[in-house]
């Protein structure tokens, strides 16, 4: 790695964040719709996610890969923080912007963390391995 890809690395990563966490908030809102929390959203959002990375990513690979598990891991923990805070407010009648301001990160991560089942989570790990699978391999040539 050359000193002068570092920023572009970097942007890269910021770029993955970003849309990881555009997808947690369009995920909570399909699961409000739903009325449930819809975990295995996740591998829409991976698929999503990958398909979004791929293409603006040059070449298949390990970096594509990481970058997309990235981004769908940053979704489901996204997801999980704003239904906690939904919750929050939900319960004690307040708006979402006041819950998450009141409770902080540390307390909507706590809480994010106390409703998380073992299935849950099974499906994240799957929506990023999904994400890193397409991700990783190659484009099928057009023509």
């Amino acid at each position: 790695m050359k000193p002068r890809d570092i920023p572009l690395y970097v942007f890269a990563l910021f770029c993955a964040a970003m849309m990881g966490l555009a997808v947690g908030a369009t995920w909570m809102v399909a699961a409000m719709y739903l009325r449930q929390s819809a975990p295995w959203l996740a591998l829409a959002a991976g698929v999503l996610l990958a398909w979004a990375i791929r293409h603006w990513i040059r070449r298949a690979g390990v970096g594509a890969a990481g970058l997309a598990a990235f981004a769908t891991l940053l979704a489901a923990l996204y997801f999980n923080v704003l239904m906690a805070a939904i919750q929050l407010a939900g319960n004690f009648g307040m708006s979402l912007t006041e819950a998450i301001r009141t409770a902080g990160t540390g307390m909507l991560l706590a809480l994010a963390q106390l409703g998380l089942r073992p299935v849950d989570v099974a499906w994240y790990v799957a929506g990023a391995l999904l994400a890193a699978w397409l991700a990783w391999r190659r484009a099928t040539p057009r023509g």
